[in-house]
């Protein structure tokens, strides 16, 4: 809006300078890309994201397969776990060692985390495995893929918009400089006579 009335002001004054009109100029022309490129920008990362997420949302849906496994004994704790007090709320899970059976039908046994309060002999919990039964990580869902893309077309967005701006504050600080070059060659030019009445004629 300050481009615009800039614009407005500048119109037919006489006082107005080229470089000030320029100005105006430049940052309606900013205002607009920022109005049309930063969501276009957005709408074309995002989609793009969207379709990459959703594509691998759905690989990951059928390349793991949620497989159920009994727990034979509980394990120590991981050394990395060794002091109770830094583990969090969520990390209710004990490592145990495990049977499953892979989706190709062969038995597998080894170390996992379950999310079992207190995990003994027998019980059972589900865990993700990939068709050879190696233990895997949850697959990404549909909605978590989703938000990704949403954030990925704010940030392009985003980005666009300070991309814009940034160039128009480097064009308008060289015109600055520009324009005070211009002022220190005139002022070269007036000499030691500015402000003499009557010096040099």
């Amino acid at each position: 809006m300050r481009a615009i009335s800039g614009l407005w002001r500048w119109r037919r004054n006489p006082l107005c300078r080229a470089t000030d009109l320029a100005e105006a100029w430049l940052a309606l022309a900013a205002l607009l890309l920022v109005l049309l490129a930063a969501p276009l920008a957005g709408a074309l990362v995002g989609g793009a994201a969207q379709d990459a997420l959703q594509r691998s949302v759905r690989e990951q849906h059928q390349a793991r397969h949620l497989v159920t496994a009994t727990v034979v004994r509980t394990l120590d704790r991981s050394p990395l776990d060794a002091d109770p007090e830094t583990s969090t709320g969520r990390d209710l899970r004990t490592r145990v060692l495990a049977d499953w059976a892979a989706p190709d039908g062969t038995a597998r046994q080894g170390p996992v985390l379950a999310g079992l309060k207190d995990p003994r002999q027998g019980d059972e919990f589900r865990i993700w495995t990939d068709r050879h039964g190696r233990l895997v990580a949850r697959p990404l869902d549909s909605a978590t893929a989703s938000t990704h893309a949403v954030l990925a077309g704010f940030g392009a967005a985003l980005v666009t918009g300070g991309l814009v701006e940034g160039g128009r504050r480097l064009i308008v600080w060289r015109m600055v400089r520009r324009r005070y070059a211009r002022w220190d060659q005139a002022w070269d030019k007036a000499g030691p006579d500015w402000g003499r009445t009557g010096t040099g004629s």
